[in-house]
């Protein structure tokens, strides 16, 4: 029996990973002209090699990870890319057609649909029009979302932790909710009524009213970036990322604790922190392939916010942020994903730690890290992806991106696994620099 014979649940990961690429290049796809399927094959298959280590492409892949900048290139300000769907949709398009990147830039983290943030009175982020500049980005809001004695609830029962407790936190719109309990309380279904009866007050009417509301208003922004989307891949454009998910300590750091709180904790409740990162590696896995399909593009997106030097010692390091990040990726490892761990600030000290992984099956994305240094403990292990300045991108001139971008690809490209980007989320930059990053992977980052 051959993998294609298989059911998926027999198939081993490397079997899943081949699936997973082989749907991803060669899926079949309408495309607007043969020269654009020509691209979007080349383009893929470029990634492919370079993800998984297969030798060397034929050139450096060059994917820019952007935020508002295909935004701000065609002319909107950031309260525009969220209020304005059809316009945002237009003009991410165009910026892709303009810059011919070797993977899609998206919208789904920056042009997000700002009305429905405020139908449920969001209260954890800030955005434009909304407690943030106009022309400026979104901002989380950090405080304990989660008190630090309730441990127990969030492993105890999750979903019930952050349907009744958490999201009538964050989102004003949604306090009626606390007034629900968990379902489990209706198991035996004669004593379903007093479960059911909390349904019907007003509190959790007014609730529901505004989650239908924001819901309309999802579907009104799906409906112009989804059609979008999907012209891109048509104009040849490949999304290797299909999902995201995250470290479990940062699960708890960012949404739940806040930064301050988790500190304290990691002082005060050492143990409770470790069992509670420990217990979100199965939620963080299932984040991802709850909704995957043999056909999800393979790449699982993982930002990484409070590993990086200096935020903790290399012993809090190898205690609280590895362990757990490391099981949430082997577990997405498993059923055939590439994890894409986006490494921000530096993480020099952490190199010799994070190389244990299976070789050829993730791909490190650094922002700060001395490149080099990640060549030498990385290479052969996993794909490195970085780390332009967004500073020099919305300062520098295009000679002097050219110089910084063929010096990275002579150092680090040989031998394969290095996709030319910048070294994070780029908001600003001048569109003449964008090409010139662009042009230095099609001049200097051919094998």
């Amino acid at each position: 029996m051959n993998a294609d014979e298989k059911s998926w649940s027999q198939l081993t990961p490397d079997e899943k990973l081949e699936q997973r690429w082989k749907a991803f290049v060669e899926a079949p796809i309408d495309f607007v002209s043969p020269e654009a399927e020509a691209a979007y094959r080349a383009r893929a298959t470029r990634l492919q090699k370079a993800t998984l280590l297969q030798g060397t492409p034929d050139r450096v892949p060059v994917t820019p990870l952007t935020h508002y900048y295909p935004g701000r290139s065609q002319g909107l300000t950031p309260y525009e890319a969220m209020t304005d769907y059809q316009r945002a949709a237009d003009a991410w398009l165009q910026s892709n057609l303009d810059l011919q990147p070797d993977a899609m830039m998206g919208p789904l983290f920056a042009a997000i649909p700002a009305r429905a943030y405020e139908i449920l009175d969001v209260k954890i982020m800030s955005w434009p029009g909304h407690g943030a500049p106009m022309e400026g980005g979104f901002q989380y809001n950090e405080t304990e979302w989660m008190h630090a004695d309730e441990y127990d609830l969030l492993m105890d029962d999750p979903t019930d932790f952050f349907l009744h407790v958490y999201m009538p936190r964050v989102a004003g719109g949604l306090e009626g909710l606390a007034g629900l309990v968990s379902p489990q309380d209706m198991i035996e279904i004669v004593t379903g009524p007093a479960y059911w009866m909390r349904w019907a007050s007003p509190e959790v009417q007014e609730s529901l009213e505004k989650l239908a509301a924001a819901g309309r208003e999802a579907q009104a922004w799906g409906g112009a970036m989804f059609p979008m989307l999907g012209r891109m891949v048509a104009e040849g454009f490949p999304g290797p990322v299909g999902a995201m998910s995250k470290a479990p300590f940062d699960i708890l750091s960012d949404t739940l604790r806040g930064t301050r709180g988790l500190i304290m904790d990691m002082f005060n409740q050492p143990d409770t922190v470790l069992e509670a990162c420990d217990r979100l590696v199965s939620f963080a896995v299932k984040w991802v392939t709850r909704r995957a399909t043999p056909h999800s593009p393979p790449c699982v997106f993982i930002p990484l916010h409070k590993g990086a030097d200096g935020f903790m010692s290399d012993e809090q390091f190898k205690t609280f942020y590895w362990p757990s990040l490391r099981k949430v990726m082997l577990g997405l490892i498993e059923e055939g994903f590439v994890p894409c761990p986006f490494a921000e600030g530096g993480y020099n000290d952490r190199l010799e730690v994070i190389r244990d992984l299976p070789p050829g099956r993730t791909a490190w994305h650094f922002d700060r890290t001395d490149m080099r240094r990640a060549k030498e403990a990385m290479g052969g292990i996993a794909c490195i992806e970085g780390n332009v300045p967004p500073s020099l991108l919305n300062l520098g001139t295009p000679d002097e991106v050219t110089a910084y971008c063929r010096d990275l690809i002579e150092a680090v490209a040989p031998g394969g696994g290095f996709i030319l980007d910048g070294g994070s989320v780029i908001d600003e930059a001048k569109v003449e620099n964008m090409h010139a990053m662009v042009r230095a992977a099609h001049e200097y980052g051919v094998y």
